[in-house]
């Protein structure tokens, strides 16, 4: 038997079948873009995703045909809903998290209830990039399509249910509304009646790895998988990322290195919201029971991908056209040791402490004679010194991090890992399976049908370790003088902003 990890992303979603001992079968990818319908907004299809979600799985359930699928799980994107009707219909797009629609109702909201107070039951505090906002907007603009609609649905469950499982989602998906009690492991009452939202229009909530349905006859003859596959209840990517790459306790911590890097230390207590809300650090289930989990991030993949476009654009071009990667060629450019160029990574709105908007990025120590590898080498230590400072803050609410497992794109990087571990003086591993999303959805299918006790003995049979990156002391050593500069540089920002026009 094999276990189908389903993996739905902004841009893209993949499906890998594995085995029980974490051999990768077969996989499939399909690419999409979001919509931007009118200025600020940003929207999938949520039709034409799942006519690409079902072709994914359809493309590995025939090649599993010898080792057929059993059971099957998924690893998704939070924040955003899709309005489904009891018939399984899909009513309408998928409002994404960087839509700026619902930002009205802010001040309003933030009127009503407390940051504290929000923070105490749910363990995050008021944004317009969580799904609550997204769900009034609609309640307010859209109300013939609030009416029809049975239930809003995060993607996880959105393609559970789609597959024939009943309407439910996970603690980790239901922290991203803004209306789940962490505590309580159920929705609050007291954030729906101070949002106004009908609990009706929520699905239930369940743990991850529980099982929640079987496929339904007619979408498994569509695509190719039995009526018995059990449908098993997943994650937010970022935990089932976690999962994937053997991270369930405290001390331990996903480096996801994607468009994002985040840094997502695990820890078992919850703390209180003095000791986290001035480090803007959140508490959101892990899929693992009784451990939580907070992320801090910048747009790490996203800084490098700006300048491939702006430093390296035809070698970029003439890889693609080769059908290879221009990424190997650029990061072997970087010089070694630390760059000379000290980079604010703040080319975006921000994550962690503050969640900046309307800074700059800032690039200092630059010379007639700097080569682009060391503008490169310069903007990735910027991007791991921002998760070094924020580290730091969570170390004083008492969350540590003893190893990272790093996962994502950017681990392909030996340089980047080697980097990161000294920047950070932390010991580094990189899974040999860099599908972690995908695996660790496919770990709670199994750990769901009782194929294994529990996750740790998932991780002991389905995820194998691969290169470890110490951290070299006299590098670090080096790395002091330039942490120290690059800290100078946001204090500077925020002066010139203060005073600028």
């Amino acid at each position: 038997m094999s276990f189908l990890g389903i993996d739905v992303g902004t841009t893209g979603c993949k499906t890998c079948a594995f085995s029980q001992d974490g051999t990768l079968l077969a996989s499939a990818y399909r690419e999409y873009d979001y919509s931007v319908p009118r200025p600020g907004w940003a929207e999938l299809d949520a039709r034409a995703v799942w006519h690409e979600i079902k072709d994914c799985i359809a493309q590995v359930s025939a090649a599993c045909a010898r080792d057929p699928i059993s059971a099957l799980a998924v690893s998704s994107l939070g924040e955003a809903t899709v309005p489904v009707s009891r018939e399984r219909e899909i009513l309408g797009p998928s409002l994404l998290n960087f839509d700026e629609r619902g930002a009205e109702f802010l001040d309003e909201l933030a009127a009503r209830l407390d940051d504290g107070r929000l923070y105490r039951i749910n363990g995050n505090t008021l944004g317009n990039h969580y799904g609550l906002t997204k769900l009034l907007w609609r309640q307010a603009h859209q109300p013939e399509l609030w009416n029809r609609t049975h239930k809003f649905l995060l993607w996880g469950g959105f393609v559970s249910y789609m597959l024939g499982a009943e309407a439910f989602t996970d603690y980790s998906l239901a922290n991203r509304t803004l209306l789940f009690d962490v505590n309580a492991q159920a929705w609050s009452d007291e954030l729906l009646a101070w949002a106004g939202i009908d609990p009706s229009k929520l699905p239930d909530t369940v743990p991850s790895g529980t099982v929640i349905g079987r496929v339904s006859a007619s979408i498994g003859h569509e695509l190719g998988l039995s009526p018995s596959v059990a449908i098993v209840t997943g994650a937010h990517d970022q935990c089932s990322n976690a999962v994937g790459a053997g991270v369930l306790g405290p001390g331990d911590a996903l480096l996801g290195m994607g468009t994002f890097l985040c840094a997502a230390p695990v820890f078992e207590r919850r703390r209180e919201p003095e000791a986290m809300l001035p480090h803007g650090l959140n508490t959101e289930h892990h899929a693992v029971p009784g451990r939580f989990i907070t992320f801090i991030y910048n747009q790490g993949g996203s800084l490098l991908k700006w300048y491939r476009d702006t430093f390296a654009a035809p070698e970029h071009r003439a890889a693609q056209e080769a059908g290879e990667s221009v990424y190997p060629r650029l990061l072997a450019e970087m010089p070694d040791g630390p760059a000379n160029v000290t980079v604010l990574p703040h080319f975006t709105t921000t994550g962690p402490p503050e969640f900046v908007s309307g800074s700059s990025g800032v690039m200092a120590g630059l010379r007639l004679e700097t080569k682009r590898g060391e503008i490169l080498r310069g903007i990735l230590e910027g991007t791991v010194f921002y998760l070094r400072e924020c580290l730091e803050r969570a170390h004083s609410a008492g969350i540590d991090v003893t190893r990272f497992s790093a996962v994502g794109g950017g681990s392909k990087s030996e340089t980047w890992l080697q980097m990161t571990a000294d920047i950070l003086k932390t010991p580094l591993v990189r899974p040999k399976q860099t599908e972690a999303g995908a695996l660790g959805a496919a770990m709670l299918a199994a750990v769901g049908t009782s194929a294994f006790a529990s996750l740790e003995e998932a991780v002991e049979a389905m995820v194998t370790p691969g290169r470890a990156f110490e951290p070299l002391p006299e590098v670090s050593e080096r790395y002091e003088s330039h942490f120290e500069r690059y800290k100078m540089l946001w204090p500077l920002m925020r002066e010139y902003l203060q005073g600028r026009p």
